[in-house]
């Protein structure tokens, strides 16, 4: 079994019941989740929307890190998340599923990247995940997630709810 660490997030409409029925998903069709972080609210990062919820569950799973991206984008749009539409790097969505590290595997494909490739830049990925997770070590930095916690540069205001 492999241990696996998602993050969730959402903006619009019923946050709570996004990330909720998320998890349910995952849970059903991904692997057992042995952990959950409290909710995290935090102002948009990257361009000007309402807040995100976001939280991180930790999993253990027998299916390898591609099945895991196919089943999490599959969840995604059952949930009605919305394609990205121009060259926008940011937008508003009701669910986003991040795998955040499987193991202390290091994946460098075009279609996905573990350890995720901006986690130690985002203050309200680190805080949840440092919740149920600050000694875990990441696997090309190096560091401990409290250790990149307290060294991220990222001031957006995270509220733990």
């Amino acid at each position: 079994m492999a241990t696996v660490f998602v993050l969730l997030g959402g903006n619009e409409s019923d946050r709570f019941f996004y990330l909720h029925e998320a998890a349910e998903h995952i849970a059903a069709v991904m692997g057992t989740i042995v952990a959950k972080s409290a909710f995290y609210e935090t102002e948009s990062w990257g361009f000007e929307s309402n807040a995100f919820l976001n939280q991180v569950l930790r999993l253990e799973t027998s299916l390898n890190p591609t099945e895991l991206l196919a089943l999490a984008q599959g969840i995604e749009l059952k949930l009605g998340r919305i394609a990205k539409t121009g060259n926008l790097n940011y937008q508003a969505r009701c669910i986003d599923i991040d795998l955040l590290f499987y193991d202390n595997l290091v994946i460098n494909k075009p279609y996905l990247t573990i350890p995720h490739k901006s986690l130690h830049q985002r203050r309200f990925t680190l805080e949840p995940l440092c919740e149920i997770a600050p000694s875990l070590v990441h696997p090309v930095l190096g560091k401990t997630i409290q250790e990149l916690l307290a060294e991220c540069e990222d001031r957006c205001m995270v509220k733990r709810l």
